[in-house]
């Protein structure tokens, strides 16, 4: 299945938060060659530990051709000469495809019923093989590959097989080699605290097995499971992935539905607000932005040779689940589930429980003390003139607080975890649409979404503060006709993901750390882009790299890109 879209109106085909700590971000890394085409990015690659480690190869050179290959199986076996507990586990993904056309493409790794990895890849590029390279810091995940498990690789693409005309068009195909790094702790100092247990989120299908990844049409759909937990749970989390498909590609520049009967070029209802909720037995329990991500298909021209913003690898969300610790060590059965508020159809979902237990007691106890956190009420405010000819604006907010507050009796004493959160959401849709001969059909969409959380944490150490914020606003500037560009219409794009966290232990500055990852595009004239990636951290030495492009090829790299 393609990841794109197209717009409405123009019948070009279009391709289709779990919050990690910006210490240990998720990284991709791809090549750099200046006056190429190949797929780069102004990512960093995992940093390492000074140890050697181990490999793992999952498995080498699967090819994904056909509808019928979509689904690869590969079988995990730990590694023998380097044994748990390790420094830090690293995941690392070699895609290539051959010169030719095809969409750009979703792709996923699952160890056992697990999500390791969620992306997209690039159109490919029509004269040469293009490659791109993928890390992930999967250290927190090391409670899975600590035994034998079977996984799975899924890139659904087609080429001969596909409808018709595609069938005769699409030559593109894809393969990919996976591997695990392992780095154990000798000489590095203690292992870091990982979950005790790792449960993933399933959605059955009417075929007797799992969706991978899985599928929500609607508001009301969900991915949920229904769990017995261990009764000494002391901190719980759930990593969130929610993508953007079809009609909802593109949702950040949906429309009310009152104007359905103006929205000519993306097509989509529900407003432009979306959001991640995340429920336990069905009160509200966290609530993860939707990121903005654009892939390759909207437009090529625009995303050669620097994709926008995490298109290659999603960057999850993490919710804090920890003061619903003991209603979930109560022996009982309990359903976690995860759906995306105005959902219009459709989004694919991940999702995954990490479990911290308490290791010296077995039944760990407590309460839920407050939650105030509500579902969003979105509101709308539209400030549009004209009949055939239609200009003005459509704005978006939602704005809201919220309190969270729960406490375990642990082996070590109380433990009480306190979750303040501020939810901002705001977006201008500009628009001006000849309806009536569309010799003018201009929109311009500017998102702003951000999520700030304090965590207190009260405990017989004293008092621990960590304040996280989040922000991923986009604008989009689509304008059509444009009779010389491509595809008959252009668009400028603009991202800036941006990510922080500091740490206070009993008034203290412990720790402080930002990312900020900005993204430029646009196919207005000569197509050109440009992305800096730039880490700060207190701890280690900071990072800033910057590339550009111009006329869909490399042409700058910064002394910073190391």
């Amino acid at each position: 299945m393609s990841a794109c879209r197209f717009v409405r109106l123009i019948l070009v085909p279009l391709a289709g938060l779990l919050f990690v700590p910006a210490d240990r971000l998720e990284a991709q890394s791809t090549n750099r060659q200046i006056g190429t085409q190949l797929t780069a990015t102004a990512d960093p690659l995992v940093s390492r530990p000074s140890t050697r480690g181990c490999v793992v190869n999952l498995f080498t050179g699967f090819r994904f051709a056909f509808f019928a290959n979509t689904a690869q199986k590969y079988a995990y076996v730990p590694p023998a000469n380097c044994t748990a507990p390790w420094k830090k586990i690293v995941l690392s993904i070699d895609f290539s495809e051959n010169a030719g056309r095809q969409f750009d493409r979703t792709a996923e790794l699952y160890l056992g019923n697990t999500n390791l990895y969620f992306g997209t890849t690039p159109e490919p590029i029509r004269t040469e093989t293009n490659r791109w390279h993928i890390e992930r810091d999967i250290t927190d995940y090391g409670a899975l590959l600590g035994e034998p498990r079977l996984g799975i690789m899924n890139l659904q693409n087609c080429t001969t097989d596909c409808p018709a005309p595609y069938n005769t068009l699409l030559t593109g195909i894809f393969t990919v080699s996976a591997k695990i790094e392992f780095f154990p702790t000798a000489g590095e100092g203690p292992a870091p605290r990982i979950a005790d247990m790792v449960l993933p989120l399933v959605q059955p299908n009417s075929s007797g097995g799992l969706n991978f990844p899985a599928f929500l049409f609607s508001p009301n759909d969900q991915l949920a499971t229904t769990f017995t937990l261990p009764k000494n749970i002391e901190e719980a989390y759930l990593d969130v992935i929610s993508q953007s498909q079809s009609t909802d590609e593109q949702w950040f520049a949906c429309f009310p539905n009152d104007l359905s009967a103006i929205n000519l070029l993306y097509g989509c209802g529900n407003t432009d607000f979306r959001e991640t909720e995340v429920m336990i037995d069905g009160q509200l329990a966290g609530i993860a932005p939707v990121s903005p991500w654009v892939y390759t298909g909207f437009l090529p021209d625009q995303w050669r040779p620097i994709p926008a913003v995490q298109t290659l690898d999603f960057v999850p969300f993490r919710v804090n689940l920890t003061p619903f610790s003991s209603l979930l060590n109560d022996g009982q059965p309990h359903t976690i589930s995860v759906s995306v508020f105005n959902n219009d159809s459709y989004f694919s979902a991940a999702a995954s429980l990490l479990l911290y237990l308490d290791r010296d007691n077995r039944q760990v106890t407590g309460a839920l003390t407050e939650n105030t956190l509500l579902p969003p009420s979105p509101v709308v405010s539209e400030n549009l003139q004209g009949t055939s000819v239609v200009s003005g604006t459509i704005g978006v907010t939602s704005a809201r607080d919220s309190a969270i507050r729960g406490y375990v009796n642990t082996s070590h004493g109380e433990v009480s975890t306190a979750i303040a959160q501020q939810q901002n959401f705001s977006s201008t849709q500009a628009i001006n649409f000849d309806l009536v001969n569309s010799t003018v059909l201009d929109q311009n969409t500017s998102v702003q979404t951000s999520l700030n959380t304090t965590t207190t944490v009260i405990n017989n150490q004293g008092t621990t503060v960590t304040k996280d914020g989040f922000s991923f606003p986009i604008t989009v500037d689509l304008v059509f006709p444009v009779p010389n560009s491509t595809f008959g219409f252009t668009v400028a794009t603009t991202q800036k993901y941006q990510s922080s966290r500091e740490v206070w232990r009993n008034g203290v500055l412990t720790d402080d750390v930002s990312v900020t990852d900005s993204v430029q595009a646009s196919d207005a004239g000569i197509p050109s882009s440009s992305q800096r990636y730039t880490i700060f951290n207190r701890k280690t030495r900071s990072y800033d790299c910057a590339i550009a492009s111009v006329n869909n090829v490399l042409t700058s790299v910064s002394s910073g890109c190391r």
